[in-house]
């Protein structure tokens, strides 16, 4: 249907992650993933939600009254019309971030878009669906995450940083060790990596990036939806 979305939920709470963290802000996730990441803490939104009119979107969001918006998933650049609802939040003056995947096209986001762009590592098991051509067009502004489950994964995203100069090329690079994940009808779950584990590795390689401990995991419980 045109001017309109799949919405699995709309909130307002606190931004746990990227350079935002700890802000108030706004967050519109949408329905659907192609990706089955075994860490994934989102999967209610592989299937669950309800088909929104665009202005009844956007009016809901303007009712928390707050600048920063997020717009999430899933994967939310699986759905077309993301594309206006991010132009015209732009137009009304919001600072809009998008968090997708590295597996989808980010050349057609509008230009004012922050994009956060997970770039998937071996052990959260979709590494072979990265497409390497969304490296071609972050900017500055962008920010880039890798989720670290393992010494294995660090290791790879130290050499990929590396390959491609990224930590000049976008304005963080965040590192986030992934949280316990018990086993679900779709996803095998994960052992979450110490925080520790991953400073240190940081810290002895001096590499310029930034930690990121999801911040909303440690305010309301890591599976809590809405927060």
């Amino acid at each position: 249907m045109p001017n309109s979305l799949l919405v699995n939920e709309i909130f307002y709470s606190i931004q746990g992650e990227g350079t935002r963290a700890g802000r108030p802000c706004v967050f519109v996730r949408l329905t659907g993933c192609h990706l089955r990441c075994v860490y994934c803490d989102t999967a209610y939104a592989f299937h669950e939600g309800s088909r929104r009119n665009m202005d009844d979107i956007i009016e809901q969001v303007r009712a928390f009254a707050c600048p920063l918006v997020q717009i999430t998933g899933g994967e939310p650049l699986l759905q077309a019309g993301v594309h206006d609802l991010m132009q015209r939040l732009c137009d009304d003056r919001f600072t809009v971030m998008l968090e997708t995947s590295g597996a989808c096209d980010i050349s057609c986001c509008d230009p004012r878009v922050i994009r956060i762009v997970d770039l998937k590592t071996p052990d959260s098991g979709e590494s072979e669906r990265n497409d390497w051509t969304v490296i071609e067009h972050l900017t500055e502004h962008d920010e880039l995450k890798f989720v670290i489950t393992s010494r294995h994964d660090y290791e790879w995203t130290r050499q990929v940083l590396a390959a491609h100069d990224l930590t000049r090329k976008v304005k963080a690079v965040l590192l986030s060790p992934v949280h316990d994940m018990a086993p679900s009808a779709e996803l095998p779950g994960t052992t979450g990596l110490p925080l520790h584990d991953l400073a240190s590795w940081i810290l002895e390689d001096k590499l310029p990036v930034r930690i990121q401990p999801q911040l909303h995991k440690f305010i309301w419980d890591p599976l809590a939806r809405g927060v």
